[in-house]
């Protein structure tokens, strides 16, 4: 696949996905879309590795890498669908883009880590600051000895599914299976369809279509285009291009899909809370690339002026 097509492909899927994530859950109930969207995405990522003649490794350590990927695939998805029951679209792509910076922190108290510098640690004040504003109405009310209202409860469904997705990557890197990124992905599908039944039983959620054709679309969509086209091409752009040229798409999404969100679902964000959005996009920038760039401009730089 040509490079561009494949950075193209990983843009556009990542800024659908949380539209399609909040139609999937008007077709069914919410864990049971995202269950749903996994059972289909193994038994499509079976045949590719029949088609490619790929095994599906079975050993202690791709066993423990399947482990690894659990809380990102059940974990993180699974609260993903609850939140999108709270929160619009755009929000969720927001929050999400949360991830690196939750990385990096995480990564702080694990050996042989690269330490966080100032730069990043401004970045992460900065989100928090976003994050703030992005609360902002449930925050006062709860203070005020109310509740968190329904933003609030899908903020704090974002902020557990984006922990999540974020330890579970560190995990999966520290595990270092050697797999290729479709046994990767398969072996963790299949190992969260059990979780995603339990789950259901627990939540009384039945895997029941009531009758939504745009919110069934929107579970195969997320299937084939969400969990493997869109998985094969990031690998794919991640082998090719500097991981700064990749981090872009991270910034990127967020703001389409908040775009999406308002031509396609109407949605809406107050002021307060769009400028926390933008503040959390801002931050984000400032902390994969902001101390990058700041580099290579004092490398520019006369020896006397960098004093």
């Amino acid at each position: 696949m040509p490079t561009l097509a494949a950075y193209l492909i990983v843009v556009a899927v990542w800024a659908t996905t949380p539209l399609g994530i909040k139609w999937s859950g008007e077709a069914m109930a919410p864990l049971a879309a995202a269950g749903v969207r996994m059972g289909i995405a193994a038994l499509l990522g079976l045949g590719w590795l029949w088609l490619k003649r790929q095994p599906l490794p079975l050993h202690s350590r791709a066993r423990l890498s399947y482990l690894a990927a659990l809380p990102g695939i059940f974990g993180a998805m699974g609260c993903s669908y609850m939140g999108s029951t709270y929160l619009p679209s755009g929000l969720i792509s927001v929050i999400f883009g949360l991830a690196p910076l939750l990385s990096g922190l995480m990564m702080q108290v694990l050996p042989g880590s690269v330490r966080l510098n100032a730069w990043h640690w401004s970045a992460c004040a900065m989100g928090v600051f976003g994050l703030m504003l992005v609360f902002d109405d449930s925050l006062a009310a709860l203070f005020a000895g109310g509740d968190l209202g329904d933003r609030g409860i899908g903020v704090l469904w974002m902020l557990s599914a984006v922990t999540l997705f974020a330890g579970s990557g560190i995990a999966v890197q520290r595990v270092g299976a050697g797999l290729k990124p479709m046994q990767q992905t398969v072996g963790g599908l299949l190992l969260s369809l059990p979780c995603y039944g339990l789950a259901m039983v627990l939540a009384g959620q039945q895997p029941e279509w009531n009758g939504d054709v745009r919110g069934l679309s929107a579970i195969v969509y997320l299937a084939v285009f969400g969990s493997l086209l869109g998985f094969y091409s990031y690998f794919q752009i991640l082998s090719r291009l500097p991981a700064a040229t990749v981090a872009l798409v991270t910034l990127i999404t967020p703001v389409l899909a908040l775009l999406l969100g308002n031509l396609f679902n109407g949605e809406s964000l107050g002021m307060m809370v769009l400028a926390g959005a933008l503040l959390i996009v801002f931050a984000l920038g400032l902390f994969m690339l902001g101390d990058h760039q700041v580099r290579q401009v004092l490398k520019r730089l006369p020896a006397g002026e960098t004093a």
